[in-house]
């Protein structure tokens, strides 16, 4: 039975190409397309309609840039061509889409070599993740991974484990938010660990379980968790609270180790 340690990608381990480079080609057809009979944010709708579909729980239909797209044209009354796929591929390269923070690549390699096996688990279809690992080096280090369009259910919903659930068991999850991330692997029963790493300095040089359970940082996790919920929050609850808050990749093997 496999050790899992499962991580986000976007935010976590690396930038995908949508916000610079794919949304505005997508902005620019479509503005070609329509001239100036029809004025359009394409951008800014598609962006709003995945919040809407957010803030409606339909976790997996929030990622379907297709279709999120298709809706767009039909709107606005448009026949246009455009394969996101194609352009993600297209913009998948350097310096477009990059690691976060060195020493990604040799992080996970440890991990594995201590035994762990690695699944990416990403809202993000696979369609469009998949190119940008293969270009950053990412997906001959993971042994699975694990998307909505794949497995029929996206985070923060504990179903999309369920795959790597038979075969193993889950160590940790790591990621970049709470309302996904965090709230995902305290559901499920396993550690939770988030990443930023622009920590507040007075959270800075403390060890990363201590990090998540002082005051400050219950405090900074607290705001974060405000800033991602659509509904406010006062205090965190549970299952907001991560099991540890780490600045940078590197704490990470040390932090499963003492979880």
């Amino acid at each position: 039975m496999k050790r899992w340690i499962t991580f986000d990608l976007d935010g976590t381990l690396m930038q995908n190409p949508f916000q610079e480079w794919v949304f505005p080609e997508i902005a620019a057809a479509v503005a070609a397309k329509s001239g100036s009979a029809i004025a359009c944010d394409a951008r800014g709708e598609m962006v709003a309609e995945h919040e809407r579909r957010l803030a409606r729980h339909m976790y997996v239909e929030a990622y379907d840039w297709d279709d999120i797209l298709c809706g767009l044209l039909e709107r606005l009354g448009l026949t246009l061509a455009i394969d996101i796929e194609q352009l993600v591929i297209k913009h998948s390269c350097a310096p477009k889409v990059y690691l976060l923070e060195d020493g990604v690549l040799d992080v996970l390699a440890g991990l594995k070599a201590e035994g762990y096996a690695l699944a990416a688990v990403t809202n993000g279809f696979f369609k469009f993740q998949y190119p940008v690992m293969q270009a950053l080096g990412l997906a001959d280090l993971f042994d699975a991974v694990v998307t909505p369009d794949r497995v029929g259910f996206a985070k923060p919903d504990v179903r999309i484990f369920e795959t790597l659930r038979r075969q193993g068991g889950i160590a940790a999850h790591v990621g970049d938010r709470i309302d996904h991330d965090v709230c995902l692997a305290n559901r499920f029963g396993t550690c939770s660990v988030l990443i930023d790493r622009r920590l507040p300095p007075e959270l800075a040089d403390m060890n990363p379980v201590v990090r998540a359970n002082c005051e400050a940082g219950k405090q900074y996790c607290a705001r974060k968790a405000q800033a991602e919920l659509t509904s406010a929050k006062t205090g965190l609850s549970d299952p907001l609270l991560p099991k540890a808050v780490i600045g940078s990749l590197k704490e990470l093997a040390d932090c499963i180790e003492k979880q």
